[in-house]
């Protein structure tokens, strides 16, 4: 990790930029892919699961006979911890659901919002080294919350065409409809356009690499909805000298081992703290069975001192971190100075990966600075809030002038001519 000591505002930018890859390169490489699924699609989702995923498929869909397998696999401790987490992300997630209210603005004029469940929704689910399991708690739930009536889930198989067990169990437990065993672009490109196997869906969730980042980017720009543009995984710290060392090495390295693309920060005015930080991360890391991936990414990764608390939270807003945890004296105060990030742990007892898992918030949630104008998923993530109004005559009678000046002042005749023709 690189230690930055009282860097003035003009070296922001460059501080706090977040690892990237070739663009140019990216996108077309993307593109290809994503063109050949459009066009020749299962085949094309075959091929490159072979290429990619090292797994030969001669069905995209994961049978039945899997789920009752997963099932038997998994520990009892395990099911249970994955129900828990489920129940609190339920109870969070359903607090979200509001009943339509009629405002009637004007004698005779009711108007009224009606949240309305997207019929069909994917959710992709990375896999791989880490089979991100939780996130199917995250995405599946409030999809079902919101009265999605069918949800698909894809993720990347073993090379044996597997999924991990404990995938499975979770889409089964909060109401997948469909799973299939495709990851990366591939997926995204089944999921946008359709396949003989895979149904196009109206919106994609679900965070991944920069690859699959990008083709939920390019997707939407042919018009597929996407929950936010969520690549490689990020976390900030602010911490002064009541947090224990080893409580942010470990915060720090927890998202770290994400992947080599991750990136984490520790903002503090204690030079001493970042000596100790330091340290505590060395120790850590060596024994991490991730290691190597962590040791990558924190590469990529920033020790900064500041003079005043301040300027650590301009540099925080700045920033816009995906995950935000405040380790210090006054917490609970500093939150509210807050403006910029995707989800704040307040104190020394609150953990990003508690978040991560079974606390009841969102995980997924916007990275890369996103932050400043996305939110995290959510029910309204998988909902349309559609408008309705009703006016009784008295009502037209009413507002009726008002439309009439305003349309004939726009030199839309037929707009006031829909009111006065009601009027007469």
């Amino acid at each position: 990790m690189k230690i930055y000591q009282y860097p003035d505002l003009a070296q922001y930018p460059s501080l706090l930029q977040r690892p990237v890859a070739d663009a140019a390169s990216l996108e077309a490489t993307v593109r290809r892919v994503l063109d050949d699924v459009k066009k020749n699609g299962d085949a094309a989702v075959v091929h490159y699961t072979f290429q990619f995923d090292k797994a030969q498929l001669d069905s995209l869909q994961v049978p039945a006979a899997d789920f009752e397998e997963a099932e038997q696999l998994l520990s009892a401790e395990l099911k249970q911890a994955i129900l828990t987490a489920k129940d609190n992300i339920s109870i969070f997630h359903s607090k979200q659901v509001s009943a339509p209210e009629i405002i009637e603005t004007m004698p005779g004029i009711k108007c009224w919002r009606k949240s309305v469940g997207i019929e069909r929704v994917g959710l992709y689910i990375p896999g791989g080294s880490a089979p991100l399991f939780s996130t199917i708690l995250m995405l599946g739930v409030p999809a079902s919350i919101a009265g999605c009536r069918e949800i698909v889930l894809c993720s990347p198989p073993d090379q044996n065409g597997k999924l991990h067990p404990a995938i499975l169990f979770a889409a089964k437990t909060v109401g997948v409809t469909k799973v299939f065993r495709i990851g990366g672009v591939q997926a995204i490109g089944a999921m946008a356009y359709g396949t003989g196997s895979v149904p196009q869906v109206y919106k994609i969730f679900g965070p991944g690499n920069q690859y699959v980042t990008c083709a939920k980017q390019l997707v939407q720009q042919e018009g597929l909805a996407i929950d936010m543009p969520a690549g490689p995984s990020e976390v900030a710290v602010y911490a002064d000298e009541t947090a224990p060392p080893a409580y942010i090495a470990a915060d720090l390295l927890s998202q770290a081992e994400h992947g080599a693309d991750s990136q984490v920060l520790l903002v503090t005015c204690s030079e001493k703290l970042v000596k100790q930080v330091e340290q505590a991360v060395n120790e850590q890391l060596s024994a991490l069975p991730r290691k190597e991936i962590a040791a990558k990414a924190l590469e990529n990764s920033k020790l900064i001192v500041v003079r005043t608390e301040e300027e650590a939270m301009g540099l925080l807003n700045a920033y816009a971190a995906e995950h935000l945890i405040l380790s210090c004296s006054n917490a609970e105060a500093l939150a509210e100075k807050v403006i910029n990030a995707g989800s704040v742990f307040i104190g020394n007892y609150s953990p990003e990966s508690v978040g991560d898992y079974a606390s009841g918030t969102n995980h997924t949630l916007p990275t890369n600075g996103y932050a400043r104008a996305y939110s995290g998923v959510s029910v309204d993530s998988f909902v349309r809030k559609i408008t309705f109004q009703q006016l009784s005559n008295d009502g037209l009678q009413r507002i009726g002038q008002t439309v009439i000046e305003m349309a004939e002042a726009e030199g839309l005749q037929a707009h006031a001519n829909a009111v006065r023709v009601r009027l007469k």
